[in-house]
């Protein structure tokens, strides 16, 4: 028997299967699963080793930062040296941070939210390299960790909007910036609360014509798998209460704090959306590259349950609006949930300047980039 040939042809079979699982821009994962997407759309990777992939920005000249969650985490820095769409090269910009989970950029410096402080960066595509020294912008946030993680994006306005998330799965506390949205100035001043009412906003984005905010909202846990649902809101204007911790997607009362309050001073959901699905990261689309009928509408990332009899979400959804109402919430991007096997973790989407849509998964470890092509 002519094992030399034997061997050979097996080598060659197995080469020919990984060739065949690489060259496809569907099958990303390393377990060969693919992600569904609709007619003319493809998935790529943008980078990997990007261990903890959260929150995303770009600056000016196309460099990708990148937040993380963890206790003693990192911020990346992403650079694709030659503007094919794909990263290059993965820099650690600084690391042991409390749960840097926020990153934003305004005027060349970056802004990264840790548990109870806002750090700015100075000039960060000239420093990123080198392990630049940040100023302290405010340290004065609660220090909670429960739903401490914070999501950062700057409005229409200038103002850095910061959210602080309820300290517990339910209460009532009388500090009033936790279960809310606030903003400031880039400098740290003229702290207020913009929205009230909202347990855990973990992503938003402001309308490309209203410019107008709108956000994502967890729900509540221990009511059981199908209840209450996570929430799409809109918020044109300051003052706005969302009925944490009283009230539940439209008419869901809570069991502990609803009991005779008066529903119509709070500011209803835009959507419902699916129970535990933890939506996260939010934006509108207004790039060139998608089909017209995905201007100006809403794509979700949906991070997935984790206290459901059967796991639901681990995808990135798409709302569509008619002006401000919304006509439907159907999957975009799916296929990181196969039954109960998990194989990603969508957290953020970050529009790129030519009409492209990265994704971002802190369960993988990767970026991904969602294109059209007819």
């Amino acid at each position: 028997m002519n094992y030399v040939l034997i061997f050979g042809q097996l080598f060659l079979i197995i080469l020919i299967s990984i060739v065949s699982v690489s060259c496809n821009p569907n099958d990303i994962h390393s377990n060969g699963s693919g992600i569904t997407l609709p007619p003319g759309f493809k998935i790529e990777v943008y980078a990997s080793n990007v261990d903890g992939a959260r929150s995303m920005a770009l600056s000016k000249n196309g460099i990708l930062f990148v937040g993380t969650r963890e206790v003693g985490g990192d911020i990346y820095a992403l650079i694709d040296k030659d503007n094919d769409y794909k990263a290059d090269e993965v820099v650690i910009v600084a690391s042991g941070l409390n749960m840097p989970n926020g990153v934003a950029i305004k005027d060349g410096h970056l802004y990264v939210s840790e548990v109870n402080r806002i750090l700015k960066f100075e000039n960060i595509e000239k420093n990123f390299r080198y392990r630049p020294v940040p100023e302290i912008i405010r340290d004065d946030f609660p220090t909670e960790r429960h739903h401490g993680w914070k999501f950062i994006r700057f409005g229409p306005d200038g103002k850095l909007y910061v959210p602080v998330g309820a300290p517990c799965n339910i209460c009532d506390e009388e500090d009033e910036r936790f279960a809310s949205i606030t903003r400031m100035n880039p400098d740290g001043s003229e702290f207020e609360i913009f929205a009230h009412g909202v347990r855990n906003s973990v992503g938003f984005d402001f309308h490309p014509s209203t410019r107008e905010l709108w956000l994502t909202d967890n729900g509540r846990d221990w009511l059981g798998d199908n209840l209450p649902p996570d929430e799409l809101n809109h918020a044109p204007q300051i003052g706005l209460h969302f009925g944490f911790p009283y009230l539940h997607g439209k008419n869901i009362l809570d069991s502990d704090f609803g009991e005779g309050v008066d529903t119509s001073q709070f500011t209803k959901p835009v959507q419902e959306l699916s129970p535990h699905v933890a939506a996260l990261g939010m934006r509108f689309y207004s790039g060139n590259m998608f089909p017209e009928e995905y201007q100006n509408q809403i794509f979700i990332a949906e991070h997935g349950s984790w206290n459901r009899t059967e796991k639901i979400g681990y995808r990135v959804m798409l709302v569509r609006l008619n002006g401000n109402t919304a006509t439907s919430y159907e999957p975009f991007a799916e296929g990181w949930l196969k039954g109960e096997s998990v194989s990603g973790r969508p957290v953020d989407v970050q529009q790129m300047p030519d009409g492209s849509l990265l994704v971002s998964d802190d369960y993988a470890g990767v970026i991904y980039r969602i294109t059209y092509e007819k």
